[in-house]
């Protein structure tokens, strides 16, 4: 389709919301996506600094990711006094303003996985946006344990995955 003043006002199909999934049975706790994270992030290979954490989890015997699910109805967007965590409708994604952020801690603890942590040098609270829709994670991981998915994807991988 050719792109003129008329077709840049037609009405966009709406995107599908997307989200990471990891596969605990191709993981091997390389951590390339922590590594990756960090260096998106923050310009550094600190595995203390990713958003994404590789864990061993004792009951299943296996490598687990820790990350964000930018859940539907986020209980840390709900609980933050401040008002600094939104919800992109169109893609799903929850981002905390660091300028609004007062650092409270309220969302880590409202967080089912504790996921938004609070920054030592910026003293907000951060987690992981999904690299705005282009996980960096996601590209590095050398295995496909982590992939970015729709999220009824997502939900029937893990509804299956923990029956």
């Amino acid at each position: 389709m050719k792109l003129t003043v008329a077709s840049a006002h037609l009405p966009t199909a709406p995107k599908v919301q997307r989200v990471l999934v990891h596969d605990s049975s191709k993981c091997t706790a390389c951590c390339t996506c922590m590594i990756a994270c960090a260096m998106r992030h923050f310009g550094i290979a600190d595995l203390k600094k990713s958003f994404i954490k590789i864990v061993f989890n004792e009951k299943l015997q296996a490598f687990e990711a820790v990350y964000c699910h930018h859940c539907d109805n986020p209980f840390c967007m709900n609980i933050c006094p401040a008002d600094a965590i939104s919800k992109d409708e169109v893609t799903g994604i929850v981002r905390i303003n660091p300028l609004i952020c007062v650092g409270c801690g309220s969302c880590n603890y409202a967080c089912p996985l504790g996921v938004p942590r609070r920054d030592p040098q910026m003293h907000v609270a951060v987690k992981c946006d999904l690299c705005e829709g282009d996980p960096e994670c996601v590209k590095q991981c050398p295995t496909q344990a982590l992939r970015y998915v729709p999220r009824e994807e997502a939900y029937s991988f893990l509804t299956e995955k923990y029956r």
